[in-house]
């Protein structure tokens, strides 16, 4: 049965004052610069020559990262620029083609020289990690916050969502589902980002939209790849993730708020697996 969304319920309101003090601790502190996904990823018809050679010097070095130990060193930049046989500007864009995949790290001094990257940290993401560059509390802070002002944005958009913001809601919902078709959890999971993102516009509320906005910017910065967690294919998991999505939005535009707020308590990734069973 369809109801009346009314006031957001105390515990979300709860949940939120929980998070002010991280909130503002995480907003005093600007996110560390991160390339640009073009950067990340280069190509295209415009790009210069050169950043063919440093594609191809780039995966040189990674076959070697491939071949050693996390944190094994790989040699010195000229010994490095030297195997490659390209300019000292060709292999620093390499370099910075290598940093950005979170492939190699940089340590000067004696005994210093490029060197195969650790491991990189990870954020639980329901049955799927982020897995991440340096800033692996800062983005675990932003999921946990993220989740909690949801249901505040949920509100907001039952009682505000007109047809156009409904109808560009399934748009980002079409783009998850051919994600899904092609077995791609990155473009899902910045699909998924967009909708939410949309969802946050909808809101009057300026500050609300604005903070939620810029924790999603945050976590798709420092954002590497996405992988499987636990025994569940990631394939299936995106499969169901991007189904309840898509019942959301149709909770959303019957204006059902008992079901939009159930799906949306079911979306919070900061729950482990098992606090989501015991709570259905």
């Amino acid at each position: 049965m369809t109801t009346t969304p009314d006031s957001a319920p105390e515990d979300d309101r709860q949940d939120v004052a929980r998070t002010a003090s991280d909130l503002h601790s995480y907003l005093r502190t600007p996110a560390a610069a991160t390339p640009s996904r073009a950067a990340r990823k280069p190509g295209g018809a415009s790009r210069a020559p050169s950043a063919g050679r440093a594609e191809g010097a780039a995966e040189h070095v990674a076959k070697l990262v491939g071949a050693v130990e996390p944190g094994s060193r790989l040699g010195t930049k000229e010994e490095l620029r030297s195997q490659c046989g390209v300019s000292v500007g060709t292999f620093n864009e390499a370099l910075r083609l290598l940093q950005a995949r979170g492939l190699v790290t940089v340590k000067p001094g004696p005994g210093g020289g490029l060197f195969s990257a650790e491991q990189s940290p990870m954020v639980r993401l329901g049955n799927s990690v982020l897995a991440l560059d340096a800033q692996q509390s800062d983005v675990a802070n932003a999921v946990r916050i993220r989740d909690a002002l949801d249901p505040l944005l949920i509100e907001d958009a039952l009682w505000h969502a007109s047809p156009a913001d409904i109808s560009g809601l399934k748009e980002h919902i079409a783009a998850m589902e051919r994600a899904v078709d092609a077995a791609d959890p990155v473009a899902f999971v910045h699909a998924n980002w967009r909708l939410h993102a949309a969802i946050a516009a909808i809101s009057p509320n300026a500050l609300l939209s604005s903070l939620y906005t810029n924790l999603l910017d945050l976590i798709e910065a420092h954002t590497l790849t996405v992988l499987p967690a636990g025994e569940e294919p990631l394939d299936h998991y995106i499969a169901h993730r991007h189904e309840l999505h898509s019942d959301l939005v149709d909770a959303l535009e019957r204006r059902d708020r008992e079901a939009a707020l159930r799906l949306i308590h079911e979306h919070n990734t900061s729950l482990q697996p098992e606090e989501h069973a015991a709570q259905r």
